[in-house]
């Protein structure tokens, strides 16, 4: 059962001077950097707030490391911007079967590795609308990290 928003994705062309906006105007910080090989970005995670079930809710930056990674075509295409929505789960595995049999495509056969440990899986955007879902399972607490996800 998706329970949070666990974050919003947003592609930009520049991760250092994209976070300094989110900090200089919405006083947001950095929890965490990372280098996400598979995926082809470097990305930052803003905290936002706790949420009820003990996760958090984040901003994820994603700055493309090459033109060719998916994040890198998508700002070719469209520029700057909301790039995705991702919500969490206690269960990827479980919940990717249940909302694969409403017949929603499901990008991955199984979840991967996310930001700080999670593990993910994508929606198509053909079905939900216009929008790239991702849902996410955090990592446990003390393991690769805090919280979210991609």
């Amino acid at each position: 059962m998706l329970t949070r928003i666990d974050h919003i994705g947003i592609a930009c062309h520049d991760l250092d001077a994209t976070a300094a906006f989110y900090r200089a105007t919405y006083g947001f910080e950095v929890l965490h950097t990372e280098v996400n090989e598979e995926q082809g970005v470097r990305e930052a995670m803003l905290r936002i707030n706790g949420t009820d079930d003990g996760g958090a809710s984040y901003i994820q930056l994603l700055e493309p490391v090459r033109a060719d990674s998916p994040v890198g075509k998508w700002l070719a295409r469209h520029g700057e911007g909301v790039h995705h929505i991702a919500f969490g789960t206690a269960d990827v595995d479980g919940d990717a079967e249940a909302i694969r049999g409403k017949g929603v495509r499901v990008l991955y056969d199984e979840p991967r590795r996310g930001s700080m440990g999670s593990r993910i899986t994508f929606l198509h955007p053909k079905d939900c609308h216009g929008v790239l879902t991702e849902i996410v399972t955090a990592a446990p607490p003390g393991t690769a990290g805090e919280g979210s996800g991609h």
